[in-house]
């Protein structure tokens, strides 16, 4: 089951649709930083790479993050 947020990054509206696991991460990670987590997507939005996902950008960062 996904679960769908949406966010306006770079001025524009989007949704994601994530497992709630990796929100969960996700979130976890962005209170960690003292950060929301739009704040948190936003940069994971900035750093990735012309043609991928974000989706796919957010579930990697959430593999990466420490536990």
């Amino acid at each position: 089951m996904l679960v769908k947020r949406s966010f306006t990054l770079a001025g524009h509206r989007t949704s994601v649709a994530l497992e709630p696991e990796f929100w969960e991460v996700l979130t976890r990670a962005a209170a960690a930083r003292g950060v929301t987590l739009a704040a948190l997507v936003a940069e994971i939005d900035a750093r990735r790479a012309p043609g991928h996902a974000l989706a796919s950008a957010l579930r990697v960062t959430a593999l990466l993050l420490p536990r």
